[in-house]
């Protein structure tokens, strides 16, 4: 068991004002402790514990108006600016289905909320941060300068715990990529059977959970009429023809408490080191392109034709990230998309694990 001592909220208050300039995630790595401890340090300082109800966070966000939704995995972080609207509340499942904003989340997973004041010059810039119970982040939204600052701080109220120590209890970490089922014996017989009968998308993951296997696991074993194999380099050589061809795609980023989807053109494609970044107007995304272990395009049959995907997977077996040609419910699947994803340079398939 890890005996360290970790540093009291003092010291990780120390350590924020000698690193004004570095990430609240980095700084956390560096203290060796999670970033909602970071956070729970400056509570009754600059930041202000709050419950994490999210039905009745996203209910009360609509009024807020223009923020940024932000959400990240340790490969990738989806912003898109945007409205909180077409709210679908849920105790095992809760949507935004706004133009911009396109959540699906998992209100279970979320343990811990701030909301945060940074000071940044003469200016405040002001967030709700949401945590899992190992502190990891699982979504943050950020005020902009057409929010409506007092529907955020009437929000935050209705919001505020009674608990405002500057310290947490945080859970083991549950790592994004430990989806290798344990215990399957399915067959891939069974696989492609089930996998040939499916006539939504949305069966996917319940197929996965019959047969117990994991995304990754069941990619590699369908065989290559429904998954193949590609150059590690498909997902960055994707957006600049989905930029240069104006063609309309589906990104989707998300964590084991929220989903973030882009649906739309994608324009602005930066390179910068190891990332690959979009730098649009109203979506921001950025990935680590050296984390990408294997990349994979999907075929999935539903009752409007099959569907294909881009799948791009961790060292661990975790999803870092996955693309769809943008579609709507009984659409068939766009021509220049499925044209692209097929013809991405392909590799060798490994054998089934």
């Amino acid at each position: 068991m890890d005996q360290r001592v970790k540093p009291s909220p003092e010291e990780i208050r120390r350590a924020r004002e000698d690193n004004p300039k570095m990430r609240e995630r980095d700084l956390a790595a560096q203290l060796d402790i999670s970033e909602a401890e970071l956070v729970a340090a400056h509570c009754s300082l600059s930041a202000v514990r709050v419950e994490p109800r999210v039905n009745d966070l996203l209910t009360g966000l609509e009024a807020v108006g223009e923020v940024m939704a932000l959400t990240r995995n340790d490969s990738a972080v989806h912003e898109k600016i945007g409205v909180y609207d077409k709210v679908v509340t849920g105790n095992h499942n809760a949507m935004a289905l706004g133009e911009n904003i396109d959540l699906r989340i998992f209100p279970k997973v979320w343990a811990h909320g701030f909301a945060v004041e940074k000071r940044d010059g003469g200016e405040i810039r002001r967030s709700l941060q949401f945590f899992d119970a190992a502190g990891e982040a699982v979504h943050k939204v950020h005020l902009r300068p057409a929010s409506n600052l007092y529907a955020y701080q009437k929000l935050v109220a209705g919001l505020e715990s009674s608990n405002q120590e500057p310290t947490i209890a945080i859970a083991s970490s549950v790592s994004e990529g430990s989806e290798e089922a344990q215990g399957s014996v399915a067959s891939i017989d069974d696989l492609r059977d089930r996998w040939s009968r499916m006539t939504d998308v949305h069966q996917f993951f319940g197929m996965l959970k019959t047969l117990k296997l994991s995304r990754r696991e069941a990619v590699r074993m369908v065989g290559q009429d429904f998954a193949w194999l590609l150059d590690n380099g498909a997902v960055s050589a994707m957006f600049h023809h989905a930029a240069e061809g104006e063609m309309p795609i589906m990104c989707f980023v998300g964590n084991r408490g929220c989903i973030q989807i882009h649906s739309g053109p994608i324009k602005s494609v930066k390179p910068m080191g190891p990332w690959i970044n979009v730098l649009d107007e109203t979506f921001h995304l950025h990935l680590r392109t050296d984390h990408i272990h294997e990349v994979w395009a999907v075929r999935k049959p539903t009752k409007d034709g099959h569907v294909t995907s881009l799948e791009a997977y961790d060292a661990n077996g975790g999803m870092i990230i996955q693309f769809f040609g943008k579609r709507r419910e009984g659409e068939s699947e766009r021509e220049d998309w499925r044209f692209l994803a097929e013809n991405l340079p392909r590799i060798p398939s490994p054998t089934a694990a």
